[in-house]
């Protein structure tokens, strides 16, 4: 007999969920997949998140360009991970500063890193962003299985 479907903090079933079906204040985390920091990093918010808050969507599939359009973003530049909380888009430092904060502790002692302004934090992450890869790509990225149980296609 399969198991259930896994479900978000809401109750909803994620596998097969399309971007329609989900409610407007669903917690959201869009991340490049072939990125080693930003693979690193949403597998590290799907081990962390106790409260399945975050569902996830790579950054190369039709949603997360559709996602990256909506908000004004290049979908092909992939610059900056978006963290949707409570219906919020956050960018750069502060989508890292936003996910820490729905964590809870220990890791929501981050969350200052938001305050950091942006004239100061986004140069600093663009120049990490732009160089990314030369630390690595993932060319057959394999989701952790708390990842992949919360990932939208």
């Amino acid at each position: 007999m399969d198991a259930p479907a896994p479900r978000d903090r809401m109750g909803a079933q994620t596998a097969g969920l399309s971007m329609e079906s989900l409610p407007p204040e669903q917690d959201l985390i869009v991340f490049d997949g072939a990125c080693v920091f930003c693979s690193a990093f949403a597998r590290f918010i799907a081990r962390h998140d106790r409260e399945r808050r975050f569902l996830f969507v790579t950054a190369q599939s039709e949603p997360g360009r559709a996602l990256y359009a909506r908000h004004g973003l290049d979908p092909d530049l992939m610059e900056t991970n978006i963290v949707i909380v409570s219906g919020r888009a956050h960018m750069r430092l502060q989508a890292f500063a936003a996910a820490m904060g729905a964590l809870g502790w220990p890791w929501m002692a981050l969350r200052p890193l938001g305050w950091i302004p942006r004239v100061v934090s986004d140069p600093l992450y663009d120049l990490i962003a732009r160089n990314r890869y030369r630390f690595g790509r993932q060319a057959c990225p394999a989701p952790s299985a708390e990842l992949k149980a919360r990932l939208i296609a």
